[in-house]
């Protein structure tokens, strides 16, 4: 009966920290480049029962035949063991405001911070009082070469990520791009969008942002043919569904309400049981 109750309590943890996953996904629904996380739960080893002094063999006058003495497995609780994120592609939708970036694909911007460089798909920048290209928090957000300093809003971003600005710009370094599209533009740099070995293992550090971990591997920029799309006057919003985060935290609930259930039933029999023990010692 105590192992019952243990095995409830490690369930109604397990069930408490996927419901901390859940809301914390449902609060984020509407943050812009955030992606939704999944809890994992893993299992105590289980016990095999079976009945004790039964060798499984039964005899009768004309012979005997085998009976398995086993009565079956039991379970001895759960335990909480990681929470990972989805990096599945949100919902893109269109700002028409030209400090408005989303990627269509795989691969992050990149920002460098007090902490060091952190990582985004959140692409809500905006320009600095020096102007620079900084996100939300004023963070610089680092093209290959360094900081994109675009001045003012005379600037323009192709699919490739490639900054050009305005050709009457002060900047020495340019790099004239052919074609009429962007005939009066000039190259500044290109943002630095990069990708992990290991995606899965990249941790949290508030806001929208992702640093590296020892399990990631360190962030390399994509090449060519894997680089994703950057969207202009875009941006992508967040991969939760709160339908399916609804369902999920009444799921949990009821598990919740199971486990406490069991805690319940095992008390009131060890209370029985007690009882039981105290009339038999008092005949």
């Amino acid at each position: 009966m105590v192992r019952s109750i243990f095995t409830g309590a490690s369930g109604m943890m397990v069930t408490m920290d996927e419901l901390n996953t859940v809301a914390n996904n449902l609060a984020n629904v509407n943050t812009d480049g955030y992606k939704r996380e999944t809890s994992v739960s893993k299992a105590f080893p289980e016990l095999l029962v079976r009945r004790i002094n039964d060798d499984g063999v039964v005899r009768f006058p004309l012979g005997s035949y085998d009976l398995a003495p086993v009565v079956g497995k039991l379970g001895t609780g759960v335990e909480y063991n990681e929470s990972y994120v989805r990096f599945e592609q949100g919902s893109l939708i269109t700002t028409e405001n030209d400090f408005d970036f989303a990627l269509e694909g795989e691969g992050f911007f990149t920002v460098m911070t007090e902490q060091g460089e952190r990582y985004t798909r959140n692409g809500n920048f905006k320009i600095s009082n020096d102007g620079y290209l900084v996100d939300m928090h004023g963070n610089k957000v680092l093209g290959e070469n360094g900081f994109i300093r675009i001045g003012r809003n005379n600037f323009q971003v192709d699919k490739d990520g490639t900054v050009y600005i305005n050709a009457d710009y002060e900047p020495e370094d340019f790099v004239e791009k052919a074609g009429n599209e962007w005939k009066n533009m000039q190259r500044l740099d290109r943002l630095k969008i990069v990708d992990f070995p290991e995606r899965r293992y990249l941790k949290k550090d508030g806001y929208t942002w992702y640093k590296e971990s020892e399990f990631s591997g360190e962030a390399f920029i994509i090449s060519e043919d894997k680089r994703p799309k950057v969207l202009q006057g875009h941006l992508e919003k967040s991969n939760v569904d709160p339908v399916v985060e609804m369902t999920r935290m009444i799921e949990i609930n009821r598990l919740y309400e199971a486990n406490q259930k069991v805690i319940q039933t095992a008390d009131e029999t060890i209370a029985k049981l007690n009882g039981i023990g105290r009339g038999l010692g008092m005949a």
